[in-house]
C-alpha cells in the first residue's frame, strides 16, 4: 500500500547499540502532526521476514513517551514468549490519539490510520498476521477509539486504566487544547469519547479486553464503558483487581493481554 505524499521517513532503522538486533526503531514525518514520530518495534529474537506473525500495537499513556511501554513492562521477553511484533509509536505528551478539528498538525488518528499503519503494515505484516491494539490511560482511551474507527482491521483490543469516557470527567490534560472548553465545545468532546463512539462496535464479535484496578479514579468509568458494551451485545472481558493509577498495575495487566492476545492468535 502507498503511504500518502506527506509522509516522509527518514533514518528508517537506527542501530540501537545497546539493545537486541530485534528491535527496531523508525522515525515518521508528517505534516499533519506537531513533530516527528519515534517507532520503537521489537521483533521476535529469531524473526523470520518470511513468516507471518501477530502485532500489537501499544500505546502510551499521558505525560509519557514511546519509551514508556518497555518502561513498565520489558516488551523484548514478550515478543519472544508469543512471537509478537509490537509497536510502539510516541503518541507525544498530550496528543490523545485524536483529530483536533482547530489544529491541522494535530490529526494524530488520521495519521495513525493513513500513514503509520501502512508503514508498518509494509515492514511487518503478511497476509494472514492479526493486528491488536492495547493502551493506558490516555492510550486505553486511544486504543478504544482507533480500534472502534478501524474495526475491520483490528483481531481485538485492550485497554488498561484507560480514561474511557472523555465527558464524565470533563479531564483537561490537554484536551482543552486539542477541543477546546467543554462549555464550548461539547459535540467536540463527545464524538471523541470512546464511551460515546462505542455505538459504533454494536453487534462486533471481535472481543475488547478491558482492565482497571479498583483503586483507580478511573475504575467507575470503566465499569460503565463495560456495562454499555454488555448492552450492544459486544464480547468485552472485565477485568478489575486490587490496584491503582500506576506502573505496578499496568505491568500485571499487561501481561493478562498479551496472554489474551495469544490465544486469539492460536486459534
Amino acid at each position: 500500500m502507498k503511504l500518502k505524499q506527506h509522509l516522509i521517513v527518514f533514518s528508517v532503522l537506527i542501530a540501537i547499540h545497546l539493545s537486541c538486533k530485534a528491535q527496531e526503531m523508525h522515525i515518521l514525518s508528517s505534516k499533519i502532526l506537531p513533530a516527528n514520530d519515534t517507532v520503537w518495534v521489537f521483533k521476535p529474537a529469531k524473526y523470520d521476514a518470511e513468516k507471518n506473525y501477530s502485532i500489537v500495537y501499544l500505546l502510551h499513556g499521558w505525560s509519557g513517551n514511546y519509551k514508556q511501554w518497555n518502561d513498565i513492562a520489558q516488551l523484548q521477553k514478550y515478543a519472544d514468549l508469543y512471537n509478537f511484533v509490537i509497536v510502539c509509536p510516541d503518541g507525544f505528551y498530550d496528543s490523545w490519539y485524536l483529530n483536533s478539528p482547530f489544529q491541522s498538525n494535530w490529526q494524530y488518528k488520521t495519521y495513525f490510520i493513513d500513514e503509520l499503519i501502512p508503514y508498518i503494515d509494509a515492514k511487518y505484516k503478511r497476509t494472514n498476521s492479526l493486528v491488536f491494539i492495547s493502551g493506558l490511560s490516555m492510550g486505553g482511551h486511544g486504543a478504544i477509539n482507533l480500534f472502534i474507527e478501524k474495526q475491520e482491521y483490528f483481531a481485538a483490543a485492550g485497554s488498561t486504566s484507560g480514561a474511557l469516557d472523555l465527558e464524565a470527567r470533563k479531564v483537561n490534560l490537554g484536551l482543552q487544547r486539542l477541543l477546546g472548553k467543554y462549555e464550548n465545545n461539547a459535540l467536540a468532546w463527545k464524538e471523541n469519547s470512546a464511551y460515546a463512539n462505542l455505538d459504533k462496535l454494536k453487534d462486533l464479535t471481535k472481543p475488547i479486553f478491558i482492565d482497571c484496578g479498583v483503586a483507580d479514579g478511573f475504575f467507575e468509568m470503566n465499569k460503565k464503558f463495560v456495562e454499555k458494551a454488555m448492552t450492544l451485545k459486544i464480547p468485552v472481558y472485565f477485568q478489575y483487581s486490587p490496584g491503582a493509577h500506576n506502573y505496578d498495575y499496568w505491568r500485571q495487566s499487561i501481561a493478562q493481554q498479551f496472554a489474551f492476545f495469544n490465544r486469539i492468535s492460536n486459534k
